[in-house]
């Protein structure tokens, strides 16, 4: 099945990559990592940390299956996760860009108080439309841009330095307890050669991962010429990864987003692991009018359960077509299942 939102995907995806084409793409510069990732044993975030209570997991998987008849929602044998999960507790609730770019979303569109300002109200909407469920707030970085130039080692990325991604750190700190995801967008590089890249960063408890297949070229396509695809098999090594580094450093489950909005991008999803140590979110990543949103939501999300499930929201590419709007946090609420990540671009 088509949709109309592809082609406009692509044409988006690949004007992102040409802002980056003149960029530094070896991702080196900076001088390390900051500070905070000498200090991953005393962050607030693991002195916090609490065994979860099985019977209240299931009680609020059940609430956001939101009445599914299909027999799919809630995700049958689940793990139990790792102390500190946030999943299904609290309803992740960000802002998606780059530093680099304003036209990659309101993470870079806007200063970061002003950033801080509109978020926060966004935050407030959700926590009247579902007053039952805390809001967690959080920036998502692209931390590695599909470029759209080879680069010193052709592969069409262009990975953030460190002085880069630890001013979104320093971001974050602006107001206390926020999360932060870094994504990546491999092009012709693959998920295991990039991941090491950030390992330092996600060794904080408070970073947690977002990878894009629109922008995996296993097929040696240019990023931006069409849409890219992950396998279970790359998704359950990256659970992997993640998992072997929560246990190792005694940091709370990570929470793993994978955006999609056809059904090439993931391929295999029956196959995909659950763990223990990592929370896994499918994220509704199509824009467009509400009817053609809750359409791809419906077909590509609901229809291949895997764990949780999320929902972008484009501030100005879905007010393209009537009725020119944003979806409300109450419209996102009668969705099958309920979103528990929403991201705004």
């Amino acid at each position: 099945m088509k949709f109309p939102q592809l082609a406009g995907t692509l044409i988006l995806g690949f004007a992102a990559i040409s802002l980056f084409a003149n960029c530094n793409a070896d991702g080196k510069s900076g001088s390390g990592a900051s500070a905070d990732t000498s200090k991953k044993k005393t962050d607030s975030t693991v002195n916090m940390m609490k065994p979860v209570d099985r019977k209240l997991y299931d009680s609020l998987d059940k609430k956001l299956a939101n009445g599914d008849t299909t027999g799919k929602w809630p995700v049958k044998n689940q793990p139990t996760p790792l102390a500190g999960a946030i999943l299904p507790f609290k309803r992740i609730v960000v802002y998606y860009g780059n530093l680099h770019s304003k036209k990659m979303g309101a993470l870079g569109e806007y200063a970061p108080k002003e950033m801080w300002q509109r978020l926060n109200t966004e935050v407030k909407k959700w926590e009247k439309a579902d007053p039952t469920t805390p809001v967690q707030p959080g920036l998502h970085y692209i931390a590695a841009v599909a470029s759209g130039t080879a680069g010193k080692d052709g592969k069409y990325i262009n990975r953030m330095g460190n002085k880069q991604i630890d001013s979104v750190l320093k971001i974050s700190k602006m107001q206390p307890n926020t999360i932060v995801f870094l994504d990546l967008q491999v092009a012709l590089s693959t998920i295991k050669a990039e991941l090491p890249h950030i390992e330092k960063y996600l060794q904080l408890p408070y970073v947690h991962l977002g990878i894009d297949p629109e922008f995996s070229m296993k097929d040696g396509s240019l990023p931006g010429k069409k849409i890219g695809t992950y396998d279970a098999a790359d998704i359950n090594y990256v659970t992997g990864y993640l998992a072997d580094m929560v246990k190792k450093y005694n940091l709370p489950p990570k929470v793993f987003v994978l955006h999609r909005f056809t059904r090439k991008m993931v391929t295999n999803s029956q196959n995909i692991k659950l763990r223990p140590e990592v929370q896994v979110v499918m994220h509704m990543d199509g824009w467009g009018e509400p009817e053609l949103k809750k359409g791809t939501y419906r077909h590509f999300i609901q229809s291949e359960p895997v764990q949780f499930t999320g929902f972008k929201l484009f501030y100005k590419n879905d007010l393209k077509k009537a009725p020119n709007r944003l979806m409300t946090p109450e419209e996102l609420l009668k969705l099958t299942p309920k979103p528990i990540y929403v991201q705004y671009q």
